[in-house]
């Protein structure tokens, strides 16, 4: 099994925590977590995956072990992570990598993909969404009223979301057996949210997301124009980001494979070698 080795570099003066392992000069995977988690997500995805790749997992700035300046001090969007992970990734000398997005990973790496389509050599989303289909009624209610009118009357159903039982449920929702999911995901993960300063930061991205929508339209035209290969694979049960959400890749990217697995939001948790063996058989297929 491939050594993971866990570094920490400079990027606009900010300290950003990266995962990396595999062959240096390998086929580049870079994986982009979601909230309220961090690379931690990956810890047991990146060794499979290193056997044939190398691998990058950055902490987002505000999450994980990177640094999480005030958000007084530094705007949170997802333009600015999207910044610092394209920077972060000029600095180790990627040029072409595939993608693992899940959760905020996706917007931020749509992003990526729009600003340097050429370096893109396929997709794998993971509940990470890129179409107005994907978005469950239920859990995105509170959001947009919350990004539409900040304030006293919107902010505490959003704050909830910062709490341990909302983090849990995040884990364990849609699982079959969930005595397979291990406490130390969302304890581990709320730590790092209940940090001092953190729920602003936390508060900022959410208000933040309505901003994401905008962008669909261009990653569809990207899925059409440049010919990316696309991996969907999905917790069927995902409660956040329905299954519509993988589905709807078959109408734009004209090589989209679907898996919709019995599993939540965080499938990672409970299907690990599910969803590596999809991975990896995508990513040979793309390599031939």
């Amino acid at each position: 099994m491939r050594t993971v080795h866990h570094r920490t570099t400079t990027v606009d003066g900010h300290e950003i925590f990266y995962r990396e392992a595999g062959p240096a000069d390998a086929p580049a995977i870079v994986l982009l977590h979601g909230y309220p988690t961090s690379s931690f997500m990956f810890r047991d995805l990146i060794p499979l995956l290193a056997e044939d790749h190398r691998v990058i997992a950055p902490d987002h700035l505000g999450f994980g072990l990177s640094a999480a300046p005030s958000a007084d001090t530094f705007a949170y969007t997802f333009d600015a992570l999207a910044d610092l992970t394209s920077r972060l990734l000029d600095q180790l000398g990627l040029t072409r990598y595939a993608l693992y997005v899940q959760d905020y990973g996706a917007p931020v790496g749509w992003r990526l993909a729009l600003r340097h389509p050429d370096r893109i050599t396929a997709l794998v989303t993971q509940n990470g969404n890129g179409y107005e289909d994907g978005f469950v009624e239920s859990f995105w209610t509170d959001v947009w009223a919350y990004g539409d009118d900040p304030g006293p009357a919107t902010e505490p159903a959003v704050r909830a979301a910062l709490s341990r039982e909302a983090i849990r449920w995040q884990y364990v929702h849609g699982v079959p057996d969930p005595s397979v999911v291990s406490p130390d995901t969302w304890e581990h993960d709320f730590a790092l949210v209940s940090r001092e300063g953190n729920d602003a930061i936390q508060l900022a991205l959410f208000r933040d997301y309505r901003n994401n929508r905008p962008l669909y339209p261009r990653l569809h035209t990207f899925l059409r124009t440049h010919d990316v290969p696309v991996l969907a694979v999905w917790g069927r049960n995902d409660e956040i980001f329905g299954p519509a959400g993988a589905e709807a890749f078959t109408r734009d990217a004209k090589d989209a494979e679907v898996h919709l697995v019995d599993g939540g939001h965080f499938l990672l948790e409970s299907h690990l070698d599910v969803v590596a063996g999809h991975v990896r058989r995508f990513l040979a297929r793309v390599r031939a």
